[in-house]
């Protein structure tokens, strides 16, 4: 009889409050990680330099996944809406600490919002899985923080006596609607930002090409590379890049714009490196698949004086398409559609390609971007002092 009493004893939940500030706690460590990775996406983008704590290899990069165009959602980086999201979380439970409320209300609403959380959660962990192949550290806490805040709700409506689900939602519902003036005080101002946010967010995450200037003199070198910057240059910056990599694209548009307030101290030396396991024997498995033939198109653009040109577009179109409209790209730079489709197998062209794979492995290049300065090589970025000593000249 005395184990049949034990069993029987109905579980006796811990203080109301207990509960309630593990959830108010985990909605802010959500709300500070959004935060963290809002301001790293920004920097990834705007600092020449920049690398956050978690880029620890190809499959574990927070870079990686803000640089990838899934980190952005309705015109604003995703993060931002992380950060949205568990702003307007807090605001409900506010709403849920009203002594009216009873321990009871806007916790199946709370509910709701946890499991779209979680849900949305799953869908960002496909997209990294299966697309971006690379994953978030701090995603994945956020991933975790989530899937919490989804339990503990869960475990409050059962363990205070909640009623039914849809019943419980309509009473949740009927209780804002009786703190009507609460409830405008609180989420007026809320999606008021929301508006402003999408209206006057800085898109800092668009590089635009830089201006091709009729003062900034560009040849080709006696070994047949392009060059853009000073005839007489006080610093000579060799860059190897991949059309297809986004921090080439960042340092090759930053020190673009570098040689258009200084075009008469720094040269730029343009030439080939693809991280494509179809050109490059260091590459064994697909690894931005295109870069190749992107690289071969531009190799051809050199020849019809078109480089910079082409350039600039392949590092637009290589972020926006995986799929390369070589009709569109000929429109654009007013080139014979059926002569540039052709380079890609040119075999001169090729050879050209395979000298810059060559150089950049007796140099023991085995990433992009990589850059070449008085015979010293320089990994991912360019020491800032060294472009600040050649403009004191």
């Amino acid at each position: 009889m005395r184990k049949l009493t034990k069993q029987n004893k109905s579980i006796q939940p811990l203080p109301f409050a207990v509960y309630f500030y593990t959830v108010v706690f985990l909605a802010l460590v959500g709300l500070i990680a959004s935060l963290y990775l809002s301001y790293s996406h920004y920097r990834v983008y705007t600092d020449i330099g920049y690398k956050s704590f978690c880029a620890i290899s190809k499959d574990i990069n927070c870079d990686t996944v803000s640089q990838s165009p899934y980190s952005l959602f309705l015109s604003l980086p995703v993060p931002v809406w992380g950060i949205v999201g568990y702003i307007f979380f807090l605001l409900f439970l506010l709403m849920a600490k009203n002594k009216d409320a009873e321990n009871k209300r806007v916790w199946t609403l709370l509910f709701l919002i946890a499991a779209a959380f979680t849900l949305y959660s799953i869908f960002l962990a496909a997209i990294s899985t299966f697309y971006i192949h690379s994953y978030c550290i701090m995603c994945l806490v956020l991933y975790a923080v989530n899937f919490l805040l989804l339990f503990y709700t869960r475990m409050i409506r059962s363990r205070f006596k909640s009623s039914g689900f849809v019943d419980g939602l309509k009473k949740d519902i009927r209780f804002f609607k009786t703190r009507r003036s609460s409830v405008i005080g609180l989420f007026a101002p809320f999606f008021a930002g929301i508006l402003l946010l999408m209206l006057f967010f800085p898109a800092y995450w668009q590089f635009d090409p830089p201006v091709l200037l009729s003062k900034i003199n560009s040849g080709i070198t006696k070994d047949g590379h392009p060059w853009i910057g000073s005839e007489n240059p006080k610093l000579i910056i060799t860059e190897y890049t991949d059309y297809k990599c986004f921090q080439c694209k960042k340092m090759h548009f930053f020190l673009r714009q570098f040689i258009a307030k200084h075009p008469d101290k720094i040269r730029l030396i343009h030439r080939n490196f693809p991280m494509d396991h179809s050109v490059n024997p260091i590459v064994k498995e697909p690894f931005y698949i295109g870069s190749g033939k992107m690289a071969l198109l531009a190799i051809h653009a050199a020849t019809q004086n078109k480089f910079w040109q082409m350039n600039d577009i392949l590092f637009e179109m290589a972020r926006e398409s995986d799929v390369i409209d070589v009709r569109e790209l000929a429109a654009q730079l007013g080139m014979d559609p059926k002569t540039l489709a052709r380079s890609v197998n040119d075999q001169a062209a090729l050879k050209l390609l395979q000298h810059d794979i060559l150089s950049a492995l007796k140099l023991q290049i085995n990433g992009t971007p990589a850059y070449v300065i008085n015979g010293n090589v320089y990994l991912a970025q360019i020491p800032p002092e060294i472009i600040k000593n050649a403009l004191k000249r």
